[in-house]
């Protein structure tokens, strides 16, 4: 299960390219397929990195904007750019701390407790070269991604990948054989990979890499490795230069060309591994020498919180401003800091990560307490605000005289609640009050005269309550009418018979 949901969030970063694509400001953009522009992105800084160095960035730029603007051919150039820097970018996942995704997943212990852990992966990353010149690698995730693999033995996917397309390019089946071809280019990259990981990781500090068992074991398994392959890829190039001599077919022709540089291209990398897996010796004792008996510092650093910090903290106020007035300009601003040293910081920088466990850190769930927003009346205001509006059917009251009578007898909290309780009965909802069986319900209106009263300006609305005939046997599909107790004063039982009001207007003014 742990497997399947590492596989599954290798490719939630393809998944949400498609998923914010609708959040790009400037234009359309539902008609790019983010995910497949990603997967060929992904597939050419594979192809285009090597050993050494890995892709360009601009150079992959370039070879993307085709497939970008094969899929919109009418939008205009400048928005096929912004298409591809956008995959791009959010590939290597600028604008995150670390430029890394993770993913929470959960695993069963023995005792079946279950446990949250944490899952961090990169699929393009940002290197430079001893020049200080950008360049981008694909790392094993994003090559996973390509091959549909997890944690795959690549010796043996290696060896099953030639064997296939050995046996396709027998039977004649090209298309098939190609896409064998390139996952067995893939493997490669792969393979390489891992053995660049290790010489980096013994540059940084030969103490973090098993040299003893470990990187001798990998180094004999790869050597071997390239041997069986180079052979067997050599005799799989001549059967397809036969193939392609031989065909008559101007299509088979070009496919079993593109095999011969696909081909090729693995000879090449082989026998650039190779090189390297023979070097690897010669860098793990140099970098043994030059770490081991590196110059020791003359001096230690300056420790700020105990030799400049807690000395200056117990000076008089007076004193203690000059050190200050010294130090904070020298650390802080745009010059270098006095107390930081060059070694210091590069000693800090080549410092080796932590290694993470397999199944990644435990996901530490934090104890939130729920917030609960502050009413803004308690039940006591809407007690004595309710016993305010309980007026008898067909005595409709002007607002005015409520809010006066609200703040004699119930406070002005009360007052304020009558306001916007008969500001809500401008639109009650007679037919829902119906349904519910209510007896009553009140209702305002407004017929033009104006808010009398030292704290709200706006309209002095007509309140009442009036009683509902709820539908019988004899008015089915009848939701409800408004039956006023006295037929003689006109109530705000009118207002559902009229056309809707528009809101009056209800300031809250100084008295």
């Amino acid at each position: 299960m742990v497997r399947r949901r590492k596989a599954l969030a290798l490719t939630q970063p393809l998944h949400d390219l498609d998923a914010r694509k609708s959040y790009l400001e400037g234009g359309d953009f539902g008609v790019y397929a983010m995910a497949e522009l990603a997967l060929h992105a992904i597939d050419l800084v594979t192809v285009a990195m090597d050993f050494d160095r890995g892709a360009d960035q601009e150079q992959v730029l370039r070879r993307l904007l085709p497939l970008v603007a094969a899929q919109a051919p009418d939008r205009p150039r400048s928005e096929h750019e912004r298409v591809a820097r956008w995959v791009l970018s959010n590939l290597i996942n600028v604008g995150s701390v670390d430029r890394g995704f993770d993913v929470v997943y959960g695993s069963y212990h023995a005792d079946g407790r279950y446990v949250r852990r944490r899952f961090d992966f990169k699929l393009l990353v940002e290197l430079t070269d001893g020049g200080g010149e950008l360049y981008l690698r694909a790392t094993d995730e994003a090559v996973t991604v390509l091959i549909g693999a997890l944690d795959t033995d690549v010796t043996s996917a290696q060896i099953a990948a030639e064997v296939t397309l050995d046996n396709l390019i027998r039977r004649g089946r090209l298309a098939d054989a190609r896409t064998a071809a390139e996952a067995a280019r893939y493997r490669t990259v792969q393979y390489a990979e891992q053995l660049r990981r290790q010489l980096d990781a013994t540059r940084r500090n030969v103490l973090a890499v098993d040299w003893l068992r470990a990187v001798p074991a990998l180094l004999d398994e790869a050597l071997g490795h390239v041997e069986q392959r180079y052979r067997h890829e050599n005799a799989i190039l001549t059967h397809i230069r036969r193939y392609r001599d031989a065909a008559d077919d101007a299509d088979h022709k070009r496919q079993a060309a593109e095999l011969v540089a696909i081909v090729t291209d693995c000879v090449r990398r082989h026998t650039q591994l190779q090189a390297r897996l023979l070097e690897a010796g010669a860098v793990f004792r140099a970098e043994q020498d030059r770490q081991q008996f590196a110059d020791v510092p003359a001096r230690d650093g300056v420790d700020l919180y105990t030799q400049i910090l807690m000395p200056v903290l117990t000076l008089p106020g007076k004193v203690a401003s000059a050190p200050a007035d010294a130090f904070f300009p020298g650390a802080v601003g745009v010059r270098t800091p006095r107390s930081l040293r060059l070694v210091d910081l590069v000693d800090g920088l080549l410092t080796p990560p932590t290694e993470q466990e397999v199944l990644g850190p435990v996901v530490v769930e934090a104890e939130l307490v729920p917030l609960r927003d502050h009413e803004r009346f308690d039940d006591e205001a809407w007690a004595r605000a309710s016993a305010v509006l309980e007026l008898a059917p067909g005595s409709p009251r002007r607002l005015s005289e409520l809010l006066r009578r609200a703040r004699a007898t119930a406070g002005p909290e009360a007052a304020d609640l009558v306001a916007l309780l008969a500001t809500h009965a401008l639109s009650p909802q007679i037919s829902a009050a119906a349904r519910q069986g209510d007896a009553l319900v009140t209702v305002a209106c407004d017929d033009g005269t104006e808010l009398d009263d030292p704290w709200f300006g706006g309209a002095d609305l007509l309140v009442g309550r009036v009683q509902l005939r709820h539908p019988g046997p004899a008015d089915d599909g009848d939701d409800g009418d408004v039956s006023p107790a006295d037929d003689r004063t006109p109530g705000p039982a009118d207002h559902e018979a009229t056309p809707p009001q528009p809101l009056p207007t209800l300031i809250r003014t100084a008295p």
